[in-house]
């Protein structure tokens, strides 16, 4: 399985501003941004005008980090929207709030994206009483989520949760904290995500 093994701070610089790669990190002193706003490398600090093209690209990749996927999952989420009725970059958006690891993420399980998807791959969430250690599968409207009873027991994930206890669930999820389990209770619409994309650049980039 494909993923990125980069300093996840990079990112951020390169896309000047913050992507929240690195949970309570990236509030602190010690974000990297912080420290240093400029895009790495020997010519991050050139100033250069950015063309229409690169504004597209931008985006592209600002999504593509903000939910941890690569190139080609990425286009074929692209490729999914285009093909259902309604705005391709809204039914993009909301296609990449349904993986698992998000889902998981959104549920307050895990500090980051990252966080959730590692939690997800070890296998401890089940779907309808079936364990699932899939990031990407796409979680449908009425499928309950569970932490798996070995999950419940592990020490790091009762710090995951002393730490993402207090999370806002938004509203398209239902969570049972006491029991630990939860329900995509309806697809999310484009206010219910709040990351700062601009998706009808992504839509004109892969439409060229």
């Amino acid at each position: 399985m494909a993923r990125y093994t980069g300093a996840s701070c990079k990112l951020c610089r390169r896309e000047g501003q913050k992507l929240f790669l690195k949970g309570e990190r990236c509030y602190g002193g010690k974000c990297a941004l912080g420290r240093r706003a400029y895009a790495p490398g020997q010519h991050g600090q050139a100033k250069k005008k950015m063309s229409e093209y690169g504004m597209q690209l931008r985006e592209k990749q600002k999504a593509k980090r903000f939910y941890g996927v690569l190139e080609s999952q990425f286009r074929k989420y692209f490729e999914m929207a285009a093909r259902k009725k309604g705005i391709t970059g809204e039914l993009l958006l909301q296609t990449l709030e349904t993986r698992l690891d998000n889902v998981v993420y959104r549920m307050g399980y895990g500090s980051t994206r990252a966080e959730a998807r590692q939690l997800v791959n070890h296998g401890h969430f089940e779907i309808n009483g079936r364990r699932v250690n899939i990031p990407s599968y796409l979680v449908k409207v009425g499928e309950d989520i569970k932490v798996s009873d070995k999950a419940k027991k592990s020490v790091r994930f009762k710090e995951i949760l002393d730490i993402t206890g207090s999370k806002v669930v938004p509203k398209w999820i239902e969570v049972d904290q006491e029991n630990l389990t939860g329900k995509m209770v309806a697809m999310p619409s484009r206010e219910d995500i709040d990351l700062p994309v601009q998706e009808h650049l992504i839509v004109e980039l892969y439409s060229k």
